[in-house]
């Protein structure tokens, strides 16, 4: 059945116009879902490894990754709306969390300290990938020294610290989009997300 809903709208977009990739990650070595349409590279032709797509020792299910052009996307998912219905379709939450700068920056707003002085604190976290408020402190001596010399900062940056990382807004999966043979709501909570509806777990929940 998998293989047949992702070849039926990887053929809609196909045939309404709307650009489909020829196939990424390892479901591009299935010859099946070349010879249906799915993927566009012939596994055969270029001696692809059908293992990395499935193999005994592989703890979840295989998957397709499907690139669609982002204008036209909507599109193919209003398809799967259509054809399904409503209430077996729906698009994935995602979590977006507190960053180093972020956490600093709403706690200080929580506990009401000056702006400025948050703002002072924030940029002392240099903006690299994987940043966290731990590894600022241990890379600069100037916001160490106000960490263990300033009450008010030790103590904004101590509620930082425990923050840092959780929840802080949710959003819609850029790409996930879930499809149910019972009615969605017999599997996971729905939520309104804007005007999307969307689960209330993540992707890697569900």
């Amino acid at each position: 059945d998998y293989y047949l809903i992702v070849a039926d709208f990887v053929n809609y977009a196909k045939t309404h116009g709307i650009p489909v990739g020829p196939g990424r990650g390892s479901g591009a070595a299935s010859l099946a879902a070349y010879c249906i349409g799915i993927t566009g590279i012939d596994p055969l032709k270029y001696d692809l490894y059908f293992e990395r797509f499935l193999n005994p020792e592989r703890v979840s299910m295989p998957d397709f990754d499907i690139d669609f052009c982002y204008v036209n996307r909507q599109k193919v998912i209003d398809y799967v709306i259509e054809k399904y219905g409503s209430d077996h379709v729906s698009q994935i939450v995602t979590f977006g969390t507190m960053a180093a700068r972020a956490a600093v920056r709403d706690v200080g707003r929580a506990l009401d300290i000056p702006y400025n002085v948050c703002d002072r604190v924030a940029k002392l976290i240099p903006q690299a990938l994987n940043m966290t408020i731990e590894r600022a402190l241990k890379g600069s001596k100037e916001l160490r020294d106000l960490y263990e010399n300033d009450a008010q900062i030790n103590g904004l940056i101590n509620t930082a610290l425990r923050l840092e990382g959780m929840p802080r807004h949710a959003s819609t999966h850029a790409a996930g989009v879930l499809i149910t043979d019972k009615p969605v709501t017999d599997y996971v909570p729905l939520q309104r997300n804007d005007e999307v509806i969307t689960t209330q777990f993540p992707m890697g929940t569900i």
